[in-house]
């Protein structure tokens, strides 16, 4: 259907919608190509199970075996893509880390959360830019907007809204204390412009003004930073991370669509639900994961009691341990969640 479609000869009027269509085209051809490597590669197990047990030949039946268990990896990994049925699942994300209350201990705790993702992002593939930045009083960041351009972006991160919460001995302490800090993550589904979705201008009010922080003589005295309201719904959002104020504008704008979407589909239906009621307030209690650093080492995550005990690997971006739990989970089949793994015995944190 999409290759008919492709060749009509007005295919190109519509330029957004036909580079849509063979983005479609690309990806089910892709399906399809995994499918019928997975197929022949069962048909060649079987092939080497024959052999092997005709001249009792112990080598071929270990090749077989292995072919078998590589297979059955793959098939695995198809058969969790294809949970990912959302309407926004293969879509790029726009991920925000705003830090907690505890001053310069929850902003540290901020930058070390975008770096996991931008670490889990160079695991994936995935390519990520920040979006805007907002940096702390005296390290840290007080908030960041990444924005995660890669197949399924949005499927996978759609697991990782919350509150994330970090116990540690503060390298800010003088007195070597352990701290508890906070900080939120909250990913919206980044969408292209072939999803329509209605802005009246008259509904924007737009403020320019100096960037803050960091950044240079161009940066701080040019009004390059843009603010973007859109009165009916107060949602405010900012950009000043480009020299352009045109550049700002268009990237503010991005970032608004994917919030004003992501508010409609909530009141039409409740499709987005499991991921809202996670949106909560950033302080004890309400946190979906925690990272202990001391007196034990350990991440845990609260909805699926997931554990990984390497810690050090978690905070350089492996996540798909968790985040495959927590999917698998919101899909009705908690028994298929990964279980513990490395998991040291914890300790009172009195």
């Amino acid at each position: 259907m999409l290759e008919v479609e492709a060749s009509q000869p007005d295919f190109w009027l519509a330029n957004e919608r036909a580079q849509a269509t063979l983005r479609e085209q690309a990806r089910l051809k892709a399906v399809v190509e995994a499918f019928e490597m997975q197929a022949q590669a069962v048909e060649d197990a079987r092939v080497l199970v024959d052999l092997a047990d005709e001249a009792k030949d112990e080598p071929t039946a270990v090749e077989a075996a292995s072919t078998l268990a590589t297979t059955e990896e793959a098939v695995g990994k198809m058969e969790f893509a294809r949970m990912l049925s959302g309407p926004y699942d293969q879509q790029g994300a726009l991920l925000s880390i705003n830090a907690g209350a505890g001053g310069t201990e929850s902003q540290d705790w901020a930058e070390m959360i975008q770096r996991m993702y931008m670490r889990w992002c160079v695991r994936r593939g995935y390519k990520c830019e920040i979006l805007d930045l907002q940096p702390g009083d005296e390290a840290g960041i007080k908030s960041v907007t990444l924005g995660i351009t890669g197949e399924w972006a949005y499927g996978y991160l759609r697991a990782e809204n919350g509150v994330h919460r970090l116990v540690r001995i503060s390298p800010f302490d003088a007195n070597a204390r352990r701290h508890t800090s906070f900080c939120s993550v909250f990913v919206y589904p980044d969408i292209d412009e072939t999803i329509k979705l209605d802005i009246d201008e008259k509904d924007l009010r737009i403020d320019v003004m100096r960037s803050g922080g960091a950044g240079g003589q161009h940066v701080n005295k040019t009004e390059s930073a843009v603010r973007i309201t859109h009165i009916p719904t107060g949602i405010a959002v900012h950009c000043q991370q480009e020299r352009s104020q045109h550049k700002n504008r268009s990237t503010a704008m991005r970032i608004l669509r994917s919030k004003l979407l992501e508010l409609e589909e909530k009141k039409q239906e409740a499709k987005m639900g499991g991921l809202h009621a996670q949106k909560k307030s950033i302080e004890w209690g309400s946190q979906i994961r925690s990272y202990v650093l001391a007196p034990y080492r350990l991440v845990s995550d609260h909805r699926t009691g997931l554990k990984v005990g390497n810690v050090d690997a978690v905070l350089d971006g492996d996540l798909d341990q968790f985040m495959v739990a927590v999917l698998l989970a919101l899909a009705g089949d908690p028994s298929a969640a990964p279980q513990s793994s490395d998991v040291e015995p914890p300790e009172s944190e009195a």
